[in-house]
């Protein structure tokens, strides 16, 4: 059984972990992210420090992950963006260095060992400040041409022709969510919260209420038109929203009347909640690195 350092580089904090290749995380904390790349690189060899003899480093960070460990695109942490991150890491501790896109690691723990185990062709949609997630073809990561494969945030709502283009982050994330809401009652979006907004809708609050029954449509939306783009097996919801136990029986109400207005469509999205929340980066992490591993022995015997 090998052990692997994991971490999870996010804006705030590093959380890291000692993973097995069992699946099983044997400790885990947090430290503060440093505020310089130089920083990144003293405080991750100190922390390769602490476990000798792991068979790798296992990296999930913010941003467009290359295989070549450049990371593009933007994020909390700017000093990301440009550098080889990955060989900097292996030069710095001398260690094996996998990184992948954060999405993208959530995905794979769900493929290890979460709601998609045993499935091949797997969509992961994160819900949260917008709409990220993850493509999974064949039991592995689909990133895309420009490394954009599971931005489904972008996908547009309403056309430009309306006057207004509106992408599905833009009215089916949380924070749309709770925009909206703040909007109607002439509050500071910051002064609410989705979880505020549900138990407001529960308690009457007829503006809470119909913000919410648009919110479970669009998100309806977004995914029958992924189950009719990739038709994948299953689709995953993740991110804080799915937490709430109502969630699937509310988003399978919606496409019940989607499915009913479009008759033609006869394939029903199969939609499921995802097994792993803050774990999730950790154990996806080291999942990627024992598959990128495999791969590279099944080419070296052809």
């Amino acid at each position: 059984m090998e052990k692997y350092l994991a971490l999870d580089i996010g804006g705030t904090f590093i959380k890291y972990g000692l993973v097995t290749s069992d699946k099983e995380i044997l400790k885990q904390s947090k430290v503060k992210t440093p505020k310089t790349l130089a920083g990144l690189l003293d405080q991750i060899n100190e922390l390769a420090g602490l476990y000798p003899g792991t068979a790798a480093i296992a990296i999930s960070a913010p941003g467009a992950v290359s295989d070549s460990g450049i990371i593009y695109g933007f994020s909390a942490l700017p000093y990301l963006h440009g550098p080889n991150v990955k060989k900097l890491i292996m030069e710095r501790t001398g260690m094996p260095v996998y990184m992948e896109n954060d999405a993208n690691c959530a995905a794979y723990a769900e493929v290890w060992n979460g709601s998609a185990k045993n499935k091949n062709d797997v969509l992961v949609i994160a819900i949260g400040t917008g709409i990220g997630g993850a493509v999974i073809k064949n039991g592995t990561l689909h990133k895309g041409a420009n490394l954009h494969g599971g931005e489904f945030g972008y996908m547009l709502m309403t056309p430009p022709l309306t006057g207004q283009a509106r992408t599905w982050s833009g009215v089916g994330s949380t924070i749309a969510l709770v925009k909206k809401v703040a909007a109607a009652k002439q509050l500071d979006p910051e002064t609410l919260s989705g979880e505020e907004i549900f138990n407001l809708a529960a308690a009457g609050d007829k503006i809470c209420s119909d913000a919410i029954n648009e919110f479970y449509y669009f998100l309806a939306v977004g995914i029958y038109n992924l189950q009719y783009v990739y038709d994948p097996e299953l689709i995953l919801i993740g991110g804080g929203i799915s937490a709430r136990e109502d969630l699937i029986e509310q988003v399978n109400k919606k496409l019940d009347s989607i499915l009913e207005a479009v008759r033609d469509a006869k394939i029903r999205p199969s939609i499921a909640v995802c097994k792993f929340r803050h774990n999730a980066n950790l154990l996806g992490a080291v999942y990627g690195f024992i598959k990128e591993k495999e791969t590279a022995v099944a080419l070296d015997q052809i």
